[in-house]
């Protein structure tokens, strides 16, 4: 991906050369919580950036670093998926067109698959703004760890912003467990 308009290559450099692990990824993307929340910092050098805003830039931060080539075959962290929630949460206002959301979405989702144990594509594929979610992401629960569910939920819940697209994905697929989750006295009552 290259530099966002207008945004100069050295800050760009001092934040993505040292992302080498999903970890230092995840430290990268709270440099850019850090920039949205003050305004300040190497996400948003070169340009006018408001604190609790979160533009096309920082949407584009975000992208860069979750595909970043150490870690763009490698299933997104938790520690990935904290971090972009609290960037979610952090940006009261914004005028990034949806993007970050879309990113944002598919990222928990990622996560919440591949740590189910689920075939994810590559963060450069399901990341991709031109990539739809529906064509990669579970729609059923069937293999969906119950745990990254209420994980999940945990996550979205008392949040101020919520993430329409997310929470459609994670009510088909805890809508589908929860209609599994029906039949189990069933198997208990057997059992007695």
């Amino acid at each position: 991906m290259s530099a966002p308009a207008g945004m100069p290559a050295e800050p760009i450099a001092a934040v993505t050369s040292n992302i080498s692990c999903r970890k230092t990824a995840a430290q990268a993307l709270a440099v850019v919580r850090d920039g949205v929340i003050t305004g300040e910092g190497p996400t948003t050098k070169g340009r006018i950036h408001f604190s609790r805003a979160l533009d096309a830039d920082d949407a584009a931060w975000c992208a860069r670093i979750l595909t970043a080539t150490a870690v763009e075959h490698q299933p997104v962290s938790r520690a990935e998926a904290e971090a972009l929630f609290e960037i979610n949460d952090a940006a009261s206002e914004r005028s990034d067109d949806g993007l970050f959301d879309d990113l944002f979405a598919k990222a928990v989702v990622h996560h919440a698959a591949s740590a189910s144990g689920l075939p994810v594509p590559s963060r450069t594929v399901a990341l991709s703004p031109d990539t739809a979610i529906e064509s990669w992401a579970p729609t059923r629960a069937v293999g969906v760890d119950t745990e990254v569910l209420e994980w999940i939920a945990s996550q979205m819940r008392g949040r101020r912003r919520s993430n329409h697209t997310l929470m459609r994905l994670v009510a088909t697929i805890v809508g589908a467990a929860t209609l599994q989750l029906t039949h189990i006295p069933n198997v208990f009552d057997i059992g007695m």
